[in-house]
């Protein structure tokens, strides 16, 4: 490590010194942790994943455990509860630790159990927002932005750009448990190096849809079946600035949603088909991902997945390989989901526009589609019944 400012010797100015133990709030500290939590863990059994390295994964015989790792927190899961309670008492051993119990509140996610299954939720989280905007006795509204609103870099210039920046990033964490407002998010992302007086007052919408909704989250339910269902949409062109497309997509494993995303097209496409292809695309390459972290999770379903889109052009691209001059152009590493679909890794498949549930992540829509699409990604107010809580 360089030596620090104040304390060089000068008589050997270039000289570094040697890191005997990597203390607290060192650049090297995260590493040498991560490292010496991984060599415990693997000598015990576990096996990190290749999806995911902060996740690990031990299975001996019908046991089996899931260990998350986040810096210093660990979440710890498994079906023995013996085998759970002798690995902690081993982890007691080695570490420094503190068994909080059951997961209740993690990185700013609040865990709620139901007789179902589970409740997530980032309501604390959200209401600091609110407090730090100054915005929490402010009056709801029933959509996160105005129906069919864009936005441009054309506008009188926002007198104070370190606050939208501020607030526009903690939405970004907001949307770990609220999918409702990612593409709102994700356009008022797009103009942090210059805001506007027009952008800032999409926050404040923004904000006040949070204040309605304050206590919204996404309920896990034990799955009927174990089919993992992807749609597909895009916006063509929605960019008024640079005419690039907005595209999204979410995943569903066993009816229950596990990812989601929505962002702008790095280039241009000619033509609805192409940004719809585009689109399917990606949302193939995370459901490769999503498969091969369920394989070494031991949870794989037996069915391949299913990818829906609501564009019959783009989804014959997908199952015809001849090319034509709308696809000529298109790189060729979108090209692979014909690959998955031929090999029998993918099916692909129509969905009617009005059950097209990714729209909610590439435009602004009136409030009844809004309320239907959400209601279908299972984002609501908690239920009624909580384990241990008030009835």
């Amino acid at each position: 490590m360089e030596q620090p400012p104040g304390f060089i010797n000068p008589q050997f100015p270039n000289h570094v010194c040697k890191l005997s133990k990597a203390l607290y709030g060192l650049k090297q500290a995260h590493r040498a942790w991560f490292q010496r939590l991984s060599t415990f863990l693997i000598s015990y059994g576990f096996v990190c994943s290749r999806a995911d390295t902060s996740l690990f994964v031990l299975r001996k015989e019908s046991c089996i455990m899931y260990l998350l790792v986040y810096v210093d927190d660990l979440i710890l899961t498994g079906n023995d509860s013996s085998a759970i309670a002798t690995f902690i008492a081993r982890l007691h051993d080695e570490f420094a630790i503190k068994d909080l119990g059951d997961l209740s509140y993690f990185l700013g996610l609040e865990v709620s159990y139901t007789d179902s299954g589970l409740f997530l939720t980032q309501a604390k989280y959200a209401k600091d927002i609110l407090i730090r905007a100054d915005l929490y006795d402010s009056k709801p509204v029933s959509t996160p932005l105005a129906p069919h609103e864009s936005f441009t870099a054309d506008d009188l210039s926002y007198s104070d750009p370190t606050l939208y920046r501020s607030l526009v990033g903690a939405l970004q964490y907001l949307t770990i448990t609220r999918p409702d407002l990612s593409y709102a998010v994700n356009q008022l992302s797009q103009f942090l190096h210059a805001p506007t007086v027009e952008h800032f007052r999409a926050v404040k919408r923004l904000l006040r849809y949070v204040k309605g909704t304050i206590s919204f989250g996404l309920t896990y339910t034990r799955p009927t079946t174990s089919s993992i269902v992807g749609y597909s949409d895009a916006d063509w062109a929605h960019c008024l600035d640079t005419r690039r497309s907005t595209y999204g997509y979410s995943i569903f494993l066993g009816g229950n949603l596990v990812s989601w995303s929505a962002k702008k097209q790095p280039t241009v496409s000619r033509s609805s088909c192409e940004s719809e292809y585009r689109a399917m695309a990606n949302t193939a390459a995370e459901l490769v991902w999503i498969t091969h972290l369920l394989r070494e999770l031991h949870a794989l379903p037996p069915d391949r997945p299913t990818l829906l889109c609501d564009n019959k052009s783009a989804l014959f691209m997908t199952q015809n390989p001849v090319s034509h001059k709308r696809a000529k152009h298109i790189d060729l590493d979108y090209h692979f989901i014909r690959e998955l679909v031929n090999s029998g890794k993918l099916y692909t498949k129509f969905v009617p526009t009005n059950l097209q549930v990714a729209d909610i992540f590439t435009k602004s829509l009136p409030r009844a589609q809004f309320d239907t699409f959400r209601a279908m990604l299972r984002l609501g107010p908690p239920p009624f019944r909580l384990k241990g809580g008030i009835r």
